[in-house]
């Protein structure tokens, strides 16, 4: 019988419930109810069972959810239970404040590497990294073996940094530049464009009449 594909959206929401089970745990709480878990995350108890039951039972009737076991059990299925070396394409604004961000250390993640074309920026530290010449870029990851990148170059640079990311054996881009990448089906492309989310927004604040 063949496995059951995840959906995307149900993993989506997963770091959500292990950033709401972590808060929980911090407040000293040890167990939580699916009903709990959907008011502060604006879900429903019926939706976040099932998004649990793609991986097993991890809860039983009437007692909720051991928290330390479910955060347990949902690090190992975002294979969190590592740590995982990023590149990041592009020392900008956004790219060198990526670099520099503490927040990824305590969740798994490390920036190994740091690229940009300028030659006024090679050579110079942000945070704990030098940038480095995108020309050496595919030797570097392969060198590495990193398998996540974050792309934060402008628009027209972006899907020609897309392939030279693939063909240095990339698996995962988190692309903030504002164009679609066109990459292999097995490369997993995450877009992140504020001004999408922020036009999104601006939905809710129109007269409704």
């Amino acid at each position: 019988m063949a496995e059951e594909v995840v959906p995307d959206v149900v993993i989506s929401r997963l770091p959500w419930y292990l950033q709401t089970l972590n808060q929980l745990a911090r407040q000293g709480m040890h167990t939580v109810s699916s009903q709990m878990l959907a008011e502060r995350l604006g879900s429903t108890a019926a939706q976040i069972r099932k998004d649990l039951s793609y991986f097993g039972g991890f809860g039983k009737q009437g007692t909720g959810y051991s928290i330390y076991y479910l955060i347990e059990q949902l690090q190992r299925i975002l294979n969190l239970d590592r740590v995982w070396q990023v590149v990041v394409v592009g020392a900008g604004d956004l790219g060198r404040a990526l670099t520099r961000y503490q927040g990824f250390a305590s969740r798994g993640i490390e920036i190994g590497l740091l690229f940009d074309v300028d030659p006024k920026v090679i050579g110079t530290p942000v945070g704990p990294v030098i940038v480095e010449d995108v020309a050496v870029m595919e030797e570097k990851i392969r060198e590495k073996g990193i398998k996540i990148a974050i792309l934060t170059v402008p628009a027209q640079a972006a899907q020609e940094m897309a392939d030279q990311l693939v063909a240095a054996g990339i698996e995962s881009i988190l692309n903030y530049a504002p164009i679609t990448l066109i990459t292999p089906e097995n490369v997993h492309v995450q877009h992140i464009d504020p001004v999408l989310h922020l036009q999104r927004m601006m939905y809710y604040l129109g007269d409704k009449k």
